[in-house]
């Protein structure tokens, strides 16, 4: 039986994030006092009195904003899937029109809901009380979530309202594991679309407005038998052009979805080329380690002359990393997107690097030998031994002596031929470097009772000469 599902709703800027963040014991969500800083719809699991679920936070019901229409329906679709509805208000605020639109709403279509007054923290309760009675409130939860104030009581009154739709804390629910894809680029080059047309449904927010998105979403889903985590992340602009706290946060969270992807897909628009923006993002995830697949996003509607220009001008921009697969799409129509999913999982599987060590070092004693590493000081370097330490990226330790002194160019060739040779497309290898220790070193030689007779009589020699000269 799969977990229950709850959703929290409630006009922006009461802190459904961090209720989210509490009850599922993480920071996944952002959290600033900002309205209208969640978009789309957050994903977790919690663990409530012994009892799992799944948990959503969304971006709520606006009265008044620019991305009314598209926000209200992605907290329309959450309620559709919602076991249990927490409906949110602000205690600190009172009462607003928006408030009144998200009781509408939720009386309008017939749905039970939790009421709970968040930050009530030093305010008069009797007060916050009377003024939400006019929605007819029995007895609304009284809460802090900032200082844990009434998470448990919460926790219990889910339990409750589930019933025996509830599922055990083992349940396959948790199992989100799967391969993990960050999708990432500067801000409005489809990334969003890109995810609803993978996933089939309109999960992300998509609107004309780059910065539409500004948290990283883990969306779990499956593909012909194979389990994936799509992790929507904010455009990532140059830090010089990031002003706004909140897409300073945004900004983190996508660099954090690269540190923790086993792929990442970089999507670029090929109406504008690669500009210097996608060459940082491509910084970003080659200093995270991560496997790579370039999209080239927006190809429909270019006659040959542009797409040859688009071509000439990706291999020129990206001669630095030959080994980045070139994917070609239209996330917009579906052109290409059906087989962006195989080539992800062509350099996932070679990112998984298993290989013994003896055939590791055969390998790379043969690039020794065809390309000699240069001499340090006139003694020549030595390569003894080459061993498998670690996958998602793969990882070389490479034994021997002075390699300590290999220059950079020698090092990128070592890169290059393994990865050739393995067939690694897509991923970065990388290479750690282990100088031999000397067993002799920092050991004093002891001498021998006789090795000790025959220095004694040398060194009385030496003083006889003195004396006679």
């Amino acid at each position: 039986m799969s977990a229950p599902t709850v959703v929290l709703i409630g006009r922006p800027n009461v802190g459904k994030s961090t209720i989210f963040n509490k009850l599922t014991r993480t920071r996944a969500a952002l959290v600033a006092n900002v309205p209208g800083l969640t978009r789309d719809r957050r994903y977790g699991q919690a663990t409530l009195n012994d009892r799992a679920v799944n948990l959503i936070d969304t971006g709520g019901l606006f009265g008044d904003h620019e991305l009314v229409e598209v926000l209200s329906e992605q907290t329309r679709l959450a309620v559709t899937e919602a076991d249990v509805v927490i409906a949110v208000f602000d205690a600190r605020d009172g009462i607003t029109n928006a408030d009144h639109d998200v009781i509408d709403y939720l009386r309008r279509e017939d749905i039970p809901f939790i009421p709970v007054l968040n930050k009530v923290d030093g305010l008069d309760e009797n007060t916050i009380v009377a003024e939400f009675a006019q929605f007819g409130f029995a007895d609304p939860l009284l809460m802090s979530a900032t200082n844990n104030r009434g998470l448990r009581t919460l926790g219990e009154m889910v339990v409750e309202a589930l019933g025996s739709l509830t599922a055990d804390p083992g349940d396959d629910a948790f199992d989100v594991e799967g391969v993990k894809v960050a999708i990432v680029g500067r801000p409005n080059v489809g990334k969003s679309t890109l995810i609803n047309r993978l996933l089939g449904e309109e999960r992300q927010v998509v609107f004309d407005m780059p910065g539409t998105t500004r948290d990283a979403i883990d969306i779990p889903f499956e593909s012909d038998g194979t389990q994936y985590v799509l992790i929507d992340t904010a455009g990532v602009r140059r830090k010089g052009k990031v002003d706004e706290i909140v897409e300073k946060f945004s900004v983190v969270k996508a660099l954090d979805a690269m540190e923790r992807a086993h792929v990442v897909v970089l999507v670029v628009d090929a109406r504008e080329g690669i500009v210097d923006q996608d060459l940082h993002v491509l910084q970003y995830a080659l200093d995270a380690g991560a496997a790579m697949v370039l999209a080239v996003n927006k190809c429909d509607g270019l006659d040959e002359d542009q797409r040859a220009r688009v071509r000439t001008g990706v291999d020129r921009k990206l001669n630095f990393i030959p080994w980045l697969p070139i994917h070609r799409i239209s996330a917009l129509h579906g052109t290409g997107v059906g087989h962006l999913l195989g080539k992800v999982d062509e350099v996932y599987e070679a990112g998984e690097f298993e290989v013994s060590t003896s055939l590791l070092t055969k390998l790379v004693r043969n690039l020794v030998e065809t390309h000699p590493a240069p001499a340090v000081r006139g003694r020549q370097i030595k390569i003894k031994m080459a061993t498998h330490s670690g996958a998602h990226p793969p990882s070389v330790t490479i034994h021997g002596n002075q390699l300590k002194s290999l220059p950079a160019s020698y090092k990128r060739y070592l890169e290059n031929g393994i990865r050739e040779a393995l067939n690694l497309v897509g991923n970065p290898v990388k290479l750690e470097f282990r100088d031999s220790d000397n067993p002799f070193a920092g050991r004093r030689n002891q001498l021998t009772k006789r090795q000790q007779v025959h220095r004694s009589r040398v060194v009385k020699r030496r003083k006889q000469r003195k004396k006679s000269r």
